[in-house]
């Protein structure tokens, strides 16, 4: 079976949307400024931050208000799969591919995120970079999924919203790539994804009816 390999944050699901979500919330919840979302945004530059560096910030801001929840369980909690994501998963495994997220962050919370959504039912496994022991553009990481899938590298396709992360990602290991712009311009001179698109139902169905030869 052919490998499909896609990322999980603001790829498979929109984390920034669930993120501003448990933001609002904790700020509402804890009579702090509505007005320091754009901050939190701007510290957790969609999830790059390190979690250490993100806790130290709150703490030095916020003082003695307990920031556990919001951290490990505000953003997972919240998580959604879209429906046109759901039904180009689902072809794409009626068609024969085995789907494996590839995703870079702490095992409890990313797991979190596929079971709620439902994503562990449509894919045929997952790995976590806290797990793995490597993170994405490591070429480990991608052979990893690879076993879990059983399937070859070889002909296998990367799916993610990340220049560095997946799309170089992709081509340490020889795989091809598939770049969800959301509406950004690529920047990156040296490399470039096989293939563009706007959204991830389409960068599914592109992947898996594409033949790229090199």
């Amino acid at each position: 079976m052919p490998l499909l390999m896609i990322d999980l944050d603001n790829t498979l699901v929109d984390r920034d949307i669930a993120f501003r979500a448990a933001a609002t919330a904790f700020l509402a919840e804890h009579g702090l400024p509505e007005g320091d979302l754009d901050w939190l945004m701007a510290l957790d530059a969609s999830g790059y931050s390190p979690r250490r560096e993100v806790a130290r910030a709150l703490s030095e801001r916020y003082g003695g208000i307990d920031t556990q929840d919001f951290l490990d369980r505000g953003t997972a909690d919240r998580i959604t799969l879209s429906d046109p994501v759901r039904e180009a998963l689902a072809e794409a495994r009626a068609d024969g591919w085995s789907c494996v997220i590839v995703t870079n962050g702490r095992t409890v919370q990313q797991e979190t995120k596929i079971r709620n959504t439902g994503l562990d039912r449509l894919v045929h496994g997952w790995v976590i970079s806290e797990a793995a022991g490597h993170r994405k553009p490591e070429p480990e990481i991608f052979h990893a999924a690879a076993a879990v899938a059983g399937a070859a590298l070889d002909g296998s396709w990367m799916i993610g919203d990340s220049a560095l992360a997946d799309i170089r990602g992709a081509l340490g290991v020889g795989a091809r790539s598939v770049w969800v712009s959301a509406g950004r311009l690529w920047t990156e001179p040296d490399y470039r994804p096989s293939l563009t698109t706007p959204d991830t139902a389409s960068a599914i169905r592109r992947a898996t009816s594409t033949r790229i030869d090199y």
